[in-house]
């Protein structure tokens, strides 16, 4: 009797938690959003040395946790549009993933939550919080607080966010001034 409850326990816990997850958007809708003119797409694997990864990290201002990155290359015809990097990041105990648009011009052209796990902070998504990083590029701060507003209830989530987003904007900036896209 008392293993039975144990597992009753645990399965609640675990249909609990999935409960929360939700699939907001695939990387299919996510990269036509960000790139409606786009005819094309191509995923290539973004590979940083030791060295790339440490000087991300002091730009950033943050840890580069995957030495491998997933990049959607959008075309229009043959001429290259600009990148979609998909990331995730820690909510406050779950992981969120995202996806930054980059124009060619460095600049954010989109944010796109794919997954959201946690059973709370999930106005991450909305469309009003994430309009903030538009037309920001590597020379913005992107962080909560500063030019990025907080979500009272979502603090860890909207800093996470915000965290990736930075992150991922310093990668396309870096990789491409190292020729790798």
């Amino acid at each position: 009797m008392q293993r039975l409850h144990w597992l009753s326990v645990q399965m609640l816990a675990t249909a609990s938690i999935c409960a929360h997850a939700t699939q907001y958007a695939t990387l299919d809708v996510a990269a036509k959003r960000s790139f409606p003119g786009a005819t094309a797409f191509k995923e290539i694997i973004v590979q940083l040395s030791t060295a790339e990864m440490r000087a991300i990290a002091d730009a950033a201002g943050l840890p580069v946790r995957n030495s491998a990155w997933r990049v959607i290359v959008a075309f229009n015809g043959d001429k290259p549009m600009g990148v979609m990097v998909l990331d995730s990041v820690i909510g406050k105990f779950e992981l969120i993933d995202y996806a930054v648009a980059i124009s060619n011009d460095g600049k954010i052209c989109n944010v796109e939550i794919l997954n959201y796990r946690e059973s709370h902070g999930y106005e991450v998504r909305l469309p009003a919080w994430r309009k903030q990083f538009i037309g920001k590029g590597p020379e913005a701060k992107l962080r909560v607080s500063e030019d990025i507003a907080n979500i009272s209830g979502a603090t860890m989530s909207s800093t996470n966010v915000t965290d990736g987003v930075r992150r991922a904007v310093v990668v396309v900036a870096m990789m491409r001034a190292a020729g790798k896209l």
